[in-house]
C-alpha cells in the first residue's frame, strides 16, 4: 500500500520555559544534538519534496529556539502550511510580527483550565500571559486557537472555560486527554477514567450545537459514538466521517529535535524510531516498506480483548496507539478509553449474568434481527460455552463472528461444525467466505463450490456469495457460470439468478469502458 504523507508535528526543541505537570515529553532544557539551522532548512526542503501539506512546530516551547520563524518561513516557501503550538509565555508584539512574516497559519495556545488550575499545572502567572496573548492576536487579526489537555483537574471547568475563550475571540478549540507519559506519569491523580471520554464527547457535542467556537476532538478521543461523529463532521466540514485508525506512519509523522523520525511524537520510545535525517533522507525513511511497520502492519487479529472482537476493529485497529501503550502497557492491548468499548463493556457486564441457554439464544436472536452482531456475539459465546456440543449454536456463532470480521473465530467455529457434520452446506459456505476474506482465495472458493454441491433447492446463499467473490476478483465469466447454474438448479432461484446476471453484465461493461 502506498502511504501519502499529509501532516507532521515537529518538535524543533526540547527547551522549555515551563515544567508542566502533564508534559508528555518531560521538556526542560534544550538538549544537545538539536538540528542546526542549516540542517532544519534542508529538512524543510525535503519535507516539501515529499508532499506534506501542513506541519505543526512544537516543542518544548518552539519560541525558545531563536530560528523558529526561519524554519516556519522555509516550510511555507516549500508549499507547506506551517502552524505552531505555544504555551504563550513569550508572546508579544515582536513574536507575533515574526509569526505573520514567517507565514504561520495558526498559532495554537495551550490553555489547561481557569486561572488557578492552569497556573497549577503550568506556571504561576501563565494564565494571565495567555489571556494577554489572545488579546494581542485579536488586535493583530491573526488566526489563533486553543488546545486543552483534559484531566481530572480541569474537566469540571470546561463549560466556563469555553465562554471565556469565546470572549477572547478564539475561533477553534481542540480537546485532548492527558495520558500517563513523561511528567504526567508521576501525576496519577490527574489521569482520566474511561467513563470521562463520554463526558468530553457530550461536552463537545453541546458546544457544537451552541456555536460560537469550533470544537475539535483529538485522535485520542472517540470512537464510533454518534455525537463524536457529528462533532468531527462539523469541525472537518465533511458530510460523512468514519474513524480509520491511527495515522502514525500512514499519513502522519513525528520529527524530534535531533532529526529522529517517528510515527507520532507521542509514541516516542527508541523502538519506534524509524531513522534519523542526518543519516537517511526523510523520503527514504518514509518510503521504506519496513518503516512504521508497528502501525502500517497492525491487524485486528493482533489486538486483545474486546478490540479483537469489535465490529469496527478492522478499520479502527484499537484507536489511538499511544492510549493503548500508556494506559495498558502494550500496543496490542484493548483500548478501554474508547466510547464504543465502554458502552459494549457495560452491556457485557449485564449480559454475562444470564445463565439460561434458552434466554441467551432468544436475546441473541433479537439482536441478530436488528443487525447488532456485537451484543449477539457476547450472548452466543456464552451459549456455546454452556452447550459446546450443539452444532447449530456453533454454526450461528461462526456466522456472527464472520459478520464482525473475527475471521479466526469464524474459521474455528465452521471447521468444528464440519468435523461433526462433514456434509453441512451452511458450514461449508461459512468456511468458504471466511477463508476468502482471510486471503486463502482458492481454498475458500473450493468450500463455496462444495456448499453448492450440498445445497438443496432452497439454499441460494452459496451461489450468491461465490458470485460476489468471483466478481470482486475480476473473474466475471466464472461468476456468470455460477449464476447460470443457480438458475438451472431450481425455479426458486430464477429471479435472483437473473439479477446476478444483470449485475455481472453491468460490471463487465463498466470494466470494458
Amino acid at each position: 500500500m502506498d502511504y501519502r504523507p499529509i501532516t507532521s508535528v515537529w518538535e524543533i526543541t526540547m527547551g522549555c520555559n515551563m515544567r508542566c505537570k502533564h508534559c508528555g515529553s518531560s521538556c526542560e532544557n534544550a538538549q544537545e544534538g538539536e538540528l542546526t539551522t542549516d540542517e532544519a532548512l534542508k529538512l524543510c526542503d525535503d519535507l516539501g519534496e515529499l508532499g506534506f501539506e501542513w506541519i505543526t512546530l512544537s516543542g518544548g516551547e518552539p519560541t525558545t529556539r531563536k530560528d523558529w520563524d526561519v524554519i516556519a518561513r522555509r516550510l511555507a516557501q516549500n508549499g507547506i502550511i506551517p502552524n505552531m503550538i505555544t504555551n504563550g509565555w513569550l508572546i508579544d508584539d515582536k513574536i507575533l510580527d515574526r509569526a505573520r512574516e514567517a507565514g504561520i497559519n495558526t498559532i495554537a495556545v495551550s490553555v489547561d483550565g481557569l486561572c488557578d488550575t492552569h497556573d497549577f499545572i503550568r506556571k504561576p502567572g501563565s494564565f494571565e500571559r495567555i489571556m494577554n496573548a489572545f488579546d494581542l492576536m485579536k488586535q493583530k487579526d491573526l488566526n489563533y486557537a486553543a488546545i486543552t489537555t483534559v484531566n481530572q483537574q480541569n474537566i469540571g471547568e470546561l463549560a466556563e472555560l469555553r465562554e471565556l475563550l469565546i470572549t477572547k475571540g478564539v475561533k477553534s478549540w481542540q480537546l485532548q486527554i492527558g495520558l500517563p507519559m513523561g511528567n504526567m506519569a508521576d501525576h496519577g491523580e490527574m489521569i482520566m477514567e474511561p467513563r470521562h471520554v463520554n463526558d468530553i464527547i457530550d461536552f463537545a457535542y453541546e458546544t457544537m450545537q451552541k456555536g460560537g467556537i469550533d470544537i475539535q476532538l483529538a485522535d485520542c478521543i472517540g470512537y464510533y459514538n454518534v455525537k463524536e461523529i457529528e462533532v468531527r463532521k462539523s469541525s472537518l466540514n465533511m458530510e460523512q466521517y468514519v474513524w480509520q485508525g491511527c495515522a502514525a506512519g500512514k499519513y502522519g509523522m513525528g520529527i524530534l529535535h535531533n532529526g529522529d523520525i517517528i510515527g507520532c511524537t507521542s509514541v516516542r520510545d527508541k523502538q519506534y524510531v524509524e531513522g534519523n535525517v542526518r543519516i537517511t533522507p526523510v523520503k527514504e525513511i518514509w518510503d521504506n516498506p519496513q518503516s512504521f511497520s508497528w502501525n502500517r502492519g497492525l491487524k485486528k487479529s493482533d489486538l486483545k480483548g474486546l478490540c479483537s472482537k469489535c465490529q469496527y476493529g478492522g478499520s479502527c485497529l484499537g484507536g489511538c496507539s499511544n492510549t493503548r501503550i500508556t494506559m495498558e502497557g502494550s500496543l496490542y492491548a484493548e483500548n478501554k478509553y474508547c466510547s464504543y468499548n465502554f458502552a459494549v463493556s457495560k452491556a457485557q457486564e449485564q449480559l454475562k449474568k444470564i445463565d439460561s441457554l434458552e434466554l441467551l439464544r432468544s436475546k441473541a436472536d433479537k439482536f441478530l434481527s436488528v443487525g447488532n452482531f456485537q451484543l449477539a456475539e457476547i450472548l452466543m459465546s456464552k451459549a456455546v460455552e454452556l452447550d459446546s456440543g450443539n452444532m447449530d449454536l456453533l454454526s450461528v456463532y461462526g456466522y456472527v463472528c464472520f459478520m464482525l470480521g473475527n475471521y479466526d473465530a469464524a474459521e474455528k467455529a465452521n471447521r468444528a461444525v464440519l468435523k461433526e457434520r462433514p456434509n453441512d452446506a451452511y458450514a461449508h459456505k461459512g468456511l468458504g467466505v471466511t477463508l476468502c476474506r482471510m486471503g486463502s482465495l482458492e481454498d475458500g472458493l473450493a468450500y463455496l463450490r462444495k456448499s453448492i454441491d450440498l445445497a438443496d433447492e432452497n439454499f441460494f446463499d452459496p451461489y450468491f456469495d461465490l458470485c460476489m467473490i468471483l466478481i470482486e476478483n475480476g473473474r466475471n465469466d466464472e461468476a456468470f457460470e455460477v449464476a447460470e447454474a443457480a438458475r438451472r438448479k431450481s425455479p426458486n432461484f430464477e429471479e435472483r439468478a437473473l439479477q446476478l446476471h444483470e449485475q455481472i453484465k453491468l460490471i463487465s461493461e463498466a470494466a470494458a469502458s
